[in-house]
């Protein structure tokens, strides 16, 4: 974990299989989804256009977002389709007990 990182927990709970749920952490929107079974926390900004990005389509570890459907990895952020160019902020999450924590 990078310097200056810490741990916080989800105020939210791990959604259904392929699903997305936005939460907020300091005054910053977050997204938790499942991919899978697998949680992947991103910031809740498309970095294409800054638009929500609740309720995208997750297709394996991509998040298809529903403005414009440009997609990216949840894994690191890496843009997949146009007219994604930029990567998305990404934000590592863990189980801590019965909780979920984000980085």
């Amino acid at each position: 974990m990078p310097d200056g990182e810490r741990w916080v927990d989800i105020p939210v709970g791990l959604p259904e299989e392929g699903g997305t749920v936005v939460f907020e952490i300091d005054g910053r929107a977050l997204l938790l989804c499942n991919a899978g079974g697998t949680p992947y926390g991103v910031t809740d900004e498309c970095p294409h256009v800054r638009a929500s990005l609740e309720g995208g389509v997750i297709r394996g570890t991509t998040l298809e977002c529903p403005l414009h459907g440009g997609r990216f990895d949840l894994r690191d952020g890496a843009p997949v389709k146009l007219p994604i160019r930029r990567a998305a902020a990404c934000h590592a999450v863990r189980r801590a007990g019965e909780r979920w924590q984000v980085a």
